[in-house]
């Protein structure tokens, strides 16, 4: 069996500060289901191909399973699972009825079409339809998945179990039962994250400057509400390169240049932050070193090692993605004074209104944007405030700190079901 160190050093630092029971630690030391299938799927030449597909539970100690199902060529068994123990983590924290799920196919959804890409979205639910459910587990979009994936899963799901159950998937188009403010609702959050932080972290500037690496839909929609809100957006960059102003980035404009490139209807988007003329351009890696108060990484995990943490400049990580930061360079950062926001935090604005969906979804309701943004917002901050104190009294990190948070609420939840048993 594996120790709580081996999955996730800094999960196990978090438990050092906490008595918690052993029987906790047994459960999360391992994934309560790991599910590969093999989907195959005809492509539009005729021939047939197989793609390795996965959905791993790793705790429903507190709920069904909740998390995203990305689609992206380096999907892997063992990244799912590292996946799913932090949507464990995030949805403790939220203290969401939930536990934590992951999903994905091993696919490049740039090479495929559009139709390819339904046919393996269907192929996905029919594979792992047996552990899903609105009361087992819910998934929703993630890396390369959005809201039109979800309508072909969820109408997969209803042809499969020949019930019309909206609550068994989040982040739907609305006219499915989907929730205002779900589509932008990963930015939304981590703004307020940001908000609620910004004086601690002395984010003051005038005007504060950011570089978001990635602009996808998170990273671009939090660069444009940033850039609203007086900030300078000095650089920003995508898988095919980046640019850079340091008088600050028109984040419209540039948004409006990516989505010209856009293809496949919307699945995807094939343009990029190069395509608007009149910047400095940067080489992929050039982005992190900037010279900036906030640094945002939203693209893929592991953007920041051991190997360029020392080159960070920025005085504040806002970590956006699943995993930007890894250990290694988690130490290098606090050794030279980086405040790092984490993803359990950062990035949990997501699965908070995927909650606040499945909630809408069960009770026949739904809200409205100012009621999702406003149980959102206070949610957030809560969850923000909480953990900035948590720090202060531990003396560690705020991933130490919204770990350890996470960590109690599952205690309490294992030790209250062992109780019964």
């Amino acid at each position: 069996m594996p120790d709580l160190s081996e999955l996730d050093p800094r999960l196990a630092e978090a438990a050092a500060h906490l008595p918690l029971a052993e029987a906790t630690l047994d459960r999360l030391r391992r994934p309560r289901s790991s599910l590969q299938v093999s989907l195959p799927v005809r492509g539009d030449d005729g021939q047939v191909r197989s793609y390795p597909g996965y959905r791993v539970r790793w705790d429903v100690t507190r709920g069904p399973g909740k998390g995203g199902v990305r689609f992206h060529p380096s999907v892997d068994r063992a990244g799912v699972e590292r996946l799913a123990l932090g949507m464990t983590v995030k949805t403790a924290l939220l203290d969401l009825p939930y536990g934590g799920a992951k999903g994905g196919v091993r696919i490049d959804p740039k090479a495929v079409s559009t139709a390819e890409i339904e046919r393996v979205a269907r192929a996905w639910v029919s594979g792992t339809a047996d552990v899903l459910g609105p009361e087992r587990d819910i998934p929703a979009p993630d890396l390369y998945t959005n809201e039109r994936v979800m309508a072909w899963m969820v109408d997969q799901w209803t042809a499969t179990v020949r019930r019309h159950q909206p609550a068994a998937f989040t982040g739907k188009p609305l006219a499915l039962g989907g929730s205002h403010g779900r589509a932008t609702a990963t930015a939304d959050g981590a703004k307020h994250v940001i908000d609620a932080l910004g004086t601690k972290l002395d984010l003051s500037g005038t005007p504060p400057t950011v570089a978001v690496q990635g602009f996808g839909n998170a990273g671009a929609e939090l660069a444009e509400q940033l850039f609203h809100a007086g900030w300078r957006v000095v650089a920003v960059s995508d898988s095919q390169g980046g640019i850079l102003a340091r008088e600050g980035l028109d984040i419209p404009r540039v948004r409006r240049h990516k989505d010209a490139g856009r293809s496949l209807d919307g699945v995807i988007c094939t343009g990029s932050v190069c395509d608007d003329p009149g910047h400095d351009l940067l080489e992929p890696g050039e982005l992190l070193p900037l010279d900036v108060d906030l640094l945002v990484p939203a693209a893929l995990g592991a953007a920041i090692t051991a190997d360029n943490a020392g080159d960070v400049s920025a005085r504040v990580i806002v970590e956006v993605a699943n995993g930007p930061v890894t250990a290694d360079a988690d130490a290098i950062l606090a050794a030279r004074g980086v405040t790092v926001v984490p993803d359990v935090l950062a990035s949990s604005g997501g699965v908070t209104v995927s909650y606040f969906e499945w909630v809408q979804n069960r009770q026949g309701l739904r809200w409205s944007p100012e009621e999702v943004d406003r149980r959102l917002g206070e949610r957030l901050r809560a969850a923000a405030e909480e953990t900035w104190s948590r720090a202060e009294d531990l003396g560690a990190p705020l991933r130490t700190a919204a770990s350890a948070l996470a960590l109690e609420r599952l205690d309490v939840a294992a030790r209250a079901r062992d109780s019964l048993e």
